[in-house]
């Protein structure tokens, strides 16, 4: 059973749990921004979630609740307008609008997750760490660590006025989305000494992504999309994925109490805790959401939704955790292609295997927790350039290290360009979207992995609707008897 920890006995980790309703401002959204804007809970080191569905009824005036411009990582820190302008193909600016509050646990969540836009990942843009011409810049950490920090800035802000645009969520609207999961890292939220007992350097990470984030709130606003927010990045890491901002072996968010306790005192949503790093590494995470889900239930609506991840440790291994508290959700992530057991498979076993997952989501979702398939792709090899890390081959093709002896095929048909894909495989793709569509709707809905990727489209759901293996209705189904 779970012991909660008393905030006098933790200084640490909730020593200003008392004060975080202090911790609200306002700024707007934008010069064109609706009045309506969204809880921020700005607590030290980072933000946890956003459901922007969750913030009352839309004749509401909110506003996003965040530090000012003289915050650590502001626009007034790196010379970032608050309102950036989009690219010259976007739509016109958003007008006002409202949103209906989103029905969660009775309205099926049919999202995309907007992936490498704030954490940088390797294989969804190589071009902008190719261009670096430093093979030892791997991940958004060493991105600012190992290059001049303007050079670093200049190519952030591109990137970040150009991955995503307005017209991919005016995209996303048309194809049935109703959510987007946007991942950040803490480094990019603003915050001030009043903010946090910690010191508010995020070096060597670059911030300034902040009034692009808002501007993201802007459009899913404007194109009648709920947001998630996602921590994808914490302090220290917590995986030692290059996902988490920072690739190492050493991962230290779980070690260090100091990260712990300064994200404690902040909202906070946690993308893929190492639980099966030891049981040291479950104990602290699981300890951290229920201390966190305190500290946010403090100063946060109740209507705004809290998420927690299985930390890779299974649904089931979070039966009873926090089963009585308000508005809490549970974040599984389903891929099947980082074991050779896994690459294995043929096409057929993987959509069968996918139908397993069905009866345990929903036994632990009726009994606990809603349930969302957080995570998840059309990928069944880790053939995508720099999956595994940049620099860093397939398990696929043999060449992800030395020591691999098993080869079980090209990785050219799988990945790439999908006019390079067959028929069969197009099929296959197809059968394997409506499985895992069929899994996420068996609990409380699904979040693809990811929009867009430069150069993988078996992984983008952007490409999936180009090429026809994804309906332009999410509810569309060629396979309706998938799992019967």
């Amino acid at each position: 059973m779970l012991r909660r920890v008393p905030a006098s006995s933790n200084p640490t980790s909730l020593s200003l749990s008392r004060s975080l309703a202090n911790s609200f401002k306002s700024r707007s959204l934008g010069r064109d921004a609706d009045p309506f804007v969204v809880p921020v809970l700005h607590l030290p080191l980072a933000l946890l979630l956003l459901v922007l569905a969750d913030v009352g009824a839309a004749s509401e005036q909110c506003h996003l609740r965040i530090n000012n411009a003289a915050a650590v990582g502001g626009p007034d820190d790196t010379g970032n307008d608050s309102t950036p302008t989009t690219s010259s193909s976007s739509t016109a600016a958003p007008s006002a609008t409202s949103l209906a509050a989103f029905n969660y646990g009775h309205q099926k969540i049919r999202g995309v997750n907007l992936g490498g836009w704030f954490v940088l990942e390797p294989w969804i843009t190589p071009t902008l760490f190719e261009n670096t011409n430093n093979d030892d810049i791997v991940d958004e950490y060493t991105f600012g660590q190992l290059q001049d920090q303007d050079t670093a800035l200049a190519a952030l802000t591109t990137h970040w006025e150009t991955w995503y645009t307005e017209d991919d969520f005016a995209a996303m609207q048309a194809a049935g989305i109703n959510h987007v999961r946007i991942p950040i890292g803490y480094w990019s939220v603003p915050m001030t000494a009043a903010d946090t007992t910690f010191g508010t350097s995020v070096s060597p990470y670059i911030p300034g992504a902040w009034p692009y984030f808002l501007q993201a709130l802007n459009w899913a606003r404007a194109h009648q999309i709920h947001v998630i927010v996602d921590l994808h990045g914490a302090p220290g890491s917590q995986n030692g994925y290059d996902n988490s901002g920072q690739r190492t072996s050493n991962p230290q968010f779980a070690v260090n109490p100091a990260n712990i306790g300064g994200m404690i005192d902040v909202l906070e949503l946690l993308n893929e805790g190492a639980g099966f790093t030891s049981s040291v590494w479950a104990a602290n995470i699981r300890q951290f959401f229920a201390d966190g889900y305190d500290a946010v239930r403090e100063v946060a609506p109740t209507d705004m939704k809290i998420m927690i991840g299985d930390a890779f440790l299974g649904v089931d291994s979070w039966t009873g955790f926090l089963k009585n508290e308000t508005g809490v959700m549970m974040d599984y992530h389903e891929y099947q292609l980082f074991s050779n057991g896994e690459l294995s498979r043929s096409l057929d076993d993987h959509v069968q295997y996918a139908c397993t997952y069905i009866p345990t989501l929903t036994g632990y979702a009726n009994n606990n927790l809603w349930t969302i398939l957080g995570e998840w792709s059309n990928a069944v090899t880790d053939c995508a350039k720099w999956l595994n890390g940049r620099g860093v081959g397939a398990r696929w093709d043999g060449t992800r290290q030395a020591s691999d002896t098993t080869y079980f095929g090209s990785c050219t048909p799988w990945t790439g360009s999908y006019s390079n894909f067959s028929d069969d495989y197009k099929t296959f793709l197809r059968k394997y979207w409506e499985v895992q569509v069929q899994v996420g709707e068996s609990v409380q809905g699904w979040i693809f992995w990811t929009w867009k990727a430069e150069n993988a489209d078996e992984w983008s759901y952007q490409k999936g609707l180009e090429g026809g293996w994804i309906p332009k209705d999410p509810t569309d189904r060629l396979y309706p008897d998938i799992c019967s």
